[in-house]
């Protein structure tokens, strides 16, 4: 069903990142008849310091935003071999929310300079070095559709606005206000999806059809929750303490418990990160 986008309320807190000590661990995930089954733990990030915002360059290669020597640099970790590494060159800033450019090896991060400016760079892969994409745009987060077009979120004064980017001319355009963090490519679709911040002040999730731009609503995240993520191309996965609850667009409109990290000693779940093959889960917690 479509729902029409008519928002006027002033989204009340900037985008900030809260440096806690947040560990990453990645899981092989599987249906199970009562949920999602959960095996074979790695804790990838191993580090006492800001590890967070992980996404999957490919099925064995993980990206995140990680503490190196108390500055956050993009961090590479491969799951087969176990070995880490680090993608950019050294900045003055710090890099968050990196991910891999559909169409080459390269790495697309936000900037977060001392000054408080934040920027979207492209990282060579070969050199680490950046150059930035969009001159002068405020990006708080991101998500690729494909090589050409990047849905974001962008710092307009008191309110964080809903973006295109379109990376050939480098134009943008603002679609929506009052819009969250959480911005994820469907899996084998041709739609994207983000939220907005709704008259009670949770967020609504939208589906958001990139041939014709028409939007769709899905469901509401429950209380508090700010980031999902999709298994497939109808089943969304949200964190909340440490458990799991997914919401079927097939099913019944409600949010169901999946699963529990309690085992694995992660609470405060918040960022999740599912591989292109649909077989591994990355899950941001902190440590008990």
């Amino acid at each position: 069903m479509t729902k029409y986008l008519f928002l006027s309320a002033i989204f009340t807190s900037f985008f900030s990142i809260a440096q806690q000590n947040t560990e990453i661990y990645v899981f092989d995930i599987a249906p199970a008849y009562e949920g999602l089954e959960i095996l074979n733990p790695q804790n990838i990030s191993n580090d006492l310091g800001y590890n967070n915002q992980p996404s999957f360059s490919s099925n064995e290669t993980v990206l995140f935003a990680g503490n190196n020597d108390g500055q956050t640099d993009i961090s590479e970790y491969n799951l087969t071999s176990k070995n880490q590494k680090w993608v950019n060159s050294k900045t003055e800033g710090g890099e968050y929310s990196p991910q891999k450019f559909p169409s080459n090896t390269d790495v697309a991060a936000v900037r977060l300079d001392k000054d408080g400016l934040q920027r979207l760079y492209r990282y060579s892969a070969e050199s680490g070095n950046s150059t930035e994409l969009i001159k002068d745009l405020q990006v708080a987060y991101f998500a690729f559709y494909n090589g050409q077009k990047i849905l974001a979120t962008v710092l307009d004064g008191d309110k964080i606005d809903l973006v295109m980017i379109d990376l050939p001319s480098k134009k943008t355009d603002t679609l929506f206000y009052n819009a969250g963090r959480s911005l994820h490519k469907v899996p084998k679709t041709n739609s994207m999806s983000y939220t907005l911040v709704n008259e009670e002040g949770n967020l609504d999730l939208y589906l958001l059809d990139m041939k014709s731009y028409e939007s769709f609503f899905v469901c509401e995240l429950p209380i508090g929750i700010k980031d999902c993520v999709w298994i497939n191309d109808t089943q969304i996965l949200i964190g909340s303490g440490n458990k799991l609850y997914m919401y079927d667009t097939l099913g019944e409109s409600e949010w169901t418990r999946v699963a529990s990290l309690e085992e694995y000693g992660l609470k405060n779940i918040t960022r999740m990160a599912v591989s292109p093959d649909g077989k591994k889960l990355a899950v941001v917690g902190e440590s008990k």
